[in-house]
């Protein structure tokens, strides 16, 4: 896939863009606890930072699918980096918590997806290219991605939080975001070109291409007249017109997978917070960033051994079998955890399904939402999981003040278990889906037999 012109410095440098995702909400965590010693404040500034990137990630990604991606992203990454410098430098100050807050919900409020923008470029490269078969590859590449990100994120910000400064962790996310930002909008000629609906005029009830349309010339083509594949390819454009203008929600089994990508991605943050609190505890903070990446490190190991291979059967499948070995993991973790080796070994153990679970929640949306919306589509998948993550940061500091970290890494298999019954839901409503569209593309033939006879 690197010898394909362009995809070595897209990829590279929206990586480096994607430093943040996994060192800021653990930075807030961190450098708040250090400052007011109460983790459900802690937990509180994360969650709501959190949550404010949720709620504008589609925001942006419909903007980056409607104007392009260099002429929205240049003017939304110089904001972000301002907005981000503005809450390190408040918090560096010891600004009073409700303005702290406030600051963190506009840096929230700032932030867009570097990840569904450069697999929308994977995309469009592989199209244009003819290496659609490469497709699963790249999504699997870009998850592999993210795990080392997320296995050197909260190293870099455990270490720098103790070692250096206890707010030095939410200075170098930023830098490393302008940078790479900065050289991916550079990019013109990787970036995915706009695709824009056509208007439609109405045409009399006697038009010949409407009336080949309604099927009215099928004898004809069956008698060696226009071919039928002509016909179906006009069907087909037109089933795709209607689809471009709905709502990327809409769509067969999106609402379900949102809700399973929620459920899960509680898990993770409630497990950060947990063992946080556990390893200060007991006074091993240094070794926290060690810690904390091993299902990092164990999901970038499946996600290279997913992208290696070709997977038949359905996505919705795996997905549900990735969720039930991942519940599985988490309360193994819950009765490992006072032993931070065996503790480690179950998590690079778990990892292994992370990255496949995110890479096929992917996919399924790839193969559901129309081209045009394809960045929008994948920014709500990344919505979905910013709401969980938010979520579980925030009744994971709320956990930890009533009850202990044993209470709260408990949940985290509860959370995930929880996702089962939305993934199963969203399979059941896809196949349903494309059981309808079979009959009804099925029943303009039947017609047409009827006719001849």
């Amino acid at each position: 896939m690197f010898a394909l012109p362009g995809a070595k410095a897209f990829c590279l440098s929206a990586a480096l863009a994607r430093l943040p995702m996994s060192m800021m909400s653990l930075g807030i965590v961190l450098a708040l606890n250090h400052l007011y010693n109460n983790w459900t404040i802690a937990g509180s500034m994360s969650g709501a930072y959190i949550l404010a990137v949720a709620a504008v990630t589609p925001f942006y990604a419909r903007l980056f699918d409607r104007f392009g991606q260099r002429k929205v992203g240049r003017t939304a990454l110089a904001v972000q980096v301002v907005a981000m410098l503005v809450f390190a430098f408040s918090a560096l100050a010891r600004v009073p918590i409700p303005l702290l807050f406030a600051l963190a919900l506009v840096m929230g409020a700032t932030q867009f997806s570097f990840g569904a923008l450069v697999r929308t470029r994977w995309t469009y490269l592989l199209e244009r290219t003819g290496n659609m078969d490469l497709l699963n590859t790249a999504y699997a590449l870009e998850s592999a991605i993210d795990e080392i990100v997320f296995i050197f994120g909260p190293i870099l910000a455990a270490t720098l939080a103790t070692s250096v400064h206890p707010v030095s962790q939410l200075f170098v996310p930023t830098a490393a975001c302008a940078i790479g930002g900065a050289v991916f909008f550079s990019l013109k000629r990787s970036e995915p070109p706009v695709l824009r609906a056509v208007a439609t005029t109405p045409v009399a009830s006697d038009d010949m291409e409407l009336r080949i349309a309604r099927g009215e010339f099928d004898d004809a083509a069956q008698r060696g007249g226009a071919p039928q594949d002509s016909l179906r390819k006009r069907n087909s454009l037109a089933a795709s017109s209607r689809k471009a203008t709905r709502n990327v929600l809409l769509y067969a089994g999106i609402l379900p997978l949102m809700l399973t990508f929620i459920c899960f991605n509680m898990s993770f943050t409630t497990f950060d917070v947990s063992i946080t609190a556990a390893m200060e505890h007991d006074h091993l903070d240094q070794f926290l960033g060690l810690q904390l990446a091993m299902i990092a490190v164990g999901s970038c190991i499946g996600a290279l051994y997913f992208g290696s291979r070709q997977h038949r059967g359905p996505h919705w499948r795996r997905m549900i079998v990735c969720l039930a070995i991942l519940a599985v993991g988490f309360a193994c973790m819950r009765w490992t955890m006072d032993n931070y080796f065996v503790l480690g070994a179950v998590e690079l153990l778990s990892g292994l399904v992370v990255s496949p679970l995110f890479a096929t929640g992917n996919l399924i949306v790839r193969e559901t939402v129309p081209e045009q919306s394809l960045t929008e589509g994948l920014s709500w998948l990344t919505t979905a999981g910013q709401i969980g993550a938010s979520l579980g940061s925030l009744l994971g500091g709320v956990i930890l003040d009533h009850i202990d970290a044993h209470a709260g890494v408990m949940m985290t298999w509860v959370y995930t278990a929880a996702a089962i019954p939305f993934a199963l839901l969203g399979w059941w409503v896809f196949t349903r889906k494309a059981a309808t569209l079979d009959v009804e593309q099925d029943a303009p033939t039947h017609t047409t037999e009827r006719h001849a006879s």
